[in-house]
C-alpha cells in the first residue's frame, strides 16, 4: 500500500498544480466506504469543495490535506490502491502506473474515480481521486486551516519522521522502544507512534540498521537505537526525497531484491551471495537479510521462517501488477470489492494474508472477504420423490455432480 514516499509524491502534485487555483466543477460519488466510514458523502464533499480556493496541500506520514480558503477541509488517505491523478501529468509510475485505453488518448474520469474535479482558471486543471478496492478515506475536517492537524485523524498519529524532525528524535524514539514490548518491526508500523511506515519502508529500515525485526523493542542498545534512528532518517529522507520512485534508489537497497516471495525463479539471495528469507510473526511478513541482521536480544516468540520459493502447486501470478493489488480484479462499485471470478476451474483471488500485510491501519471491520462464494440453491423433494433402496446412490451422485457444475 502506499507509504510516506508516495504521498509526498502525489502532495507534490498538488502542490505544484492546484494550489493557488479555484475549484470550478467537482463531481462525488456517494461511496459508503470512501466517504461513509469516516462519516461523510460524496455530495457533503462535493458541496464542501465547490467554488473554494485551495490555499496549501500538507502530508503527515499516510495521510495528506488540502487547505481551502474556508472550512471544512478534505483530509485523504490512499487506503491500498488510492491515488491521485492529473489530467496531463504523470503522477504515478511502475505499481501505480495510470492506466491508458491502449492508445495515446487518456481517460478520463480514470477508472475507480470517487471524486474528480476542475479548477476554474485558465488552462484548467482537472484533479481526481481514484481507489479500485476502496480502502482509501476521504473526511472533512471543520476547523481553521492551521489547525487541521490539531484534530482527528492526525493529532492521534504519531509524527513523520521527514517533516516532524525536531518531534521526531533519537530520544523520543529511545522512549517509544523502552517503553513498549513489542517486536521491533511492529512498532515502527504502528501509526500512533510513527506516521507513515509501512511494510517496505519498514524492512529497508531494519537491513539498513542490521537489526533483526522480531527482535523486542525494548531489548536494544543505545547503541543500536541510534543505529535504527539513523537508518530510520535515511531511508524516509531519501525515498520522499525521490518522491518514491523505486528506479532512482540505490542499488544496494533490499527493496530491489524483496519482491520474490511466492514466484517462479525469483532471486532468493542478494547479488553479494547473502540468503533472504522471509519471517512471520502476528500475521505479519518481513524481510531479512539473516547474515546481516543479527538478533543481539530477546526475540518475540512463535516467530515462522517462510520458504521464499513458491511451492510446486502454486500457480504464478501473470496479472498486470504481481507485487499489489491489481485493479482490474475489481469491479467498479462493487460493495464487497470482489475479484472477478474468471470462467477458469481455479478462479484467482486476492487473499486475507496479502490484506493484512499491506495495510497495517485499516481495522478487521473495514476489511472484505476477498474470496467469492458460490451460492448452492437448494431445492425441497416432494414425497413422491422418495427414491427406492436401490438408487439412492445413484441420484446422490447425480444431485452432487448437479450442485458443483
Amino acid at each position: 500500500m502506499p507509504e510516506i514516499a508516495e504521498v509526498a509524491r502525489v502532495t507534490h502534485f498538488l502542490r505544484q498544480h492546484l494550489v493557488g487555483k479555484r475549484i470550478g466543477n467537482i463531481i462525488a460519488q456517494d461511496d459508503n466506504s470512501v466517504f461513509g466510514k469516516v462519516g461523510t458523502s460524496g455530495s457533503a464533499f462535493q458541496a464542501a469543495l465547490a467554488g473554494k480556493r485551495v490555499v496549501s496541500a500538507g502530508s503527515q506520514g499516510k495521510y495528506f490535506w488540502l487547505e481551502l480558503d474556508k472550512a471544512p477541509h478534505p483530509v485523504m488517505h490512499l487506503g491500498m490502491t488510492g491515488w491521485i491523478h492529473i489530467r496531463g501529468q504523470q503522477t504515478a509510475y511502475n505499481r501505480y502506473a495510470e492506466k491508458m485505453n491502449g492508445t495515446d488518448k487518456e481517460i478520463w474520469p480514470p477508472k475507480y474515480w470517487k471524486f474528480h474535479l476542475e479548477t476554474d482558471s485558465d488552462p484548467k486543471v482537472a484533479v481526481a481521486f481514484t481507489d479500485a478496492r476502496r480502502f482509501g478515506r476521504i473526511r472533512l475536517v471543520d476547523c481553521p486551516g492551521a489547525e487541521i492537524r490539531l484534530n482527528s485523524p492526525l493529532v492521534e498519529n504519531g509524527p513523520d519522521p521527514v517533516v516532524d524532525r525536531k518531534i521526531f528524535t533519537e530520544e523520543y524514539l529511545s522512549q517509544k522502544m523502552k517503553g513498549r514490548h513489542v517486536p521491533i518491526k511492529a512498532l515502527l508500523l504502528d501509526q500512533a507512534m510513527i506516521s507513515g511506515i509501512g511494510n517496505w519502508v519498514g524492512d529497508e529500515i531494519m537491513y539498513q540498521a542490521e537489526l533483526h525485526p522480531e527482535q523486542y523493542s525494548d531489548d536494544f542498545s543505545d547503541s543500536e537505537i541510534a543505529r535504527l534512528y539513523k537508518a530510520i532518517c535515511y531511508v524516509c529522507d531519501l525515498a520522499v526525497e525521490k518522491l518514491g520512485d523505486s528506479d532512482q534508489f540505490p542499488k544496494g537497497w533490499l527493496f530491489n531484491h524483496r519482491w520474490g516471495k511466492g514466484k517462479k525463479d525469483a532471486a532468493t539471495t542478494l547479488p553479494n551471495g547473502e540468503k533472504i528469507i522471509f519471517v512471520k510473526v502476528g500475521g505479519r511478513t518481513s524481510c531479512v537479510v539473516p547474515s546481516k541482521q543479527k538478533k543481539t536480544g530477546r526475540v518475540a516468540a512463535g516467530v515462522k521462517e517462510e520458504d521464499p520459493e513458491p511451492k510446486p502447486e502454486t500457480k504464478k501470478n501473470t496479472g498486470k501488477n504481481s507485487r499489489f493489488f491489481d485493479g482490474d480484479e475489481v469491479k467498479d462499485g462493487d460493495q464487497q470489492a470482489e475479484p472477478k471470478v474468471r470462467p477458469a476451474k481455479k478462479a484467482k483471488t486476492i487473499t486475507q494474508e496479502a490484506i493484512k500485510e499491506e495495510d497495517d491501519e485499516i481495522t478487521s471491520m473495514d476489511r472484505e472477504d476477498s474470496k467469492p462464494k458460490r451460492a448452492v440453491q437448494r431445492t425441497r423433494r416432494k414425497p413422491a420423490d422418495v427414491p427406492s433402496p436401490s438408487n439412492v446412490g445413484r441420484r446422490r451422485s447425480t444431485r452432487l455432480r448437479n450442485a458443483i457444475s
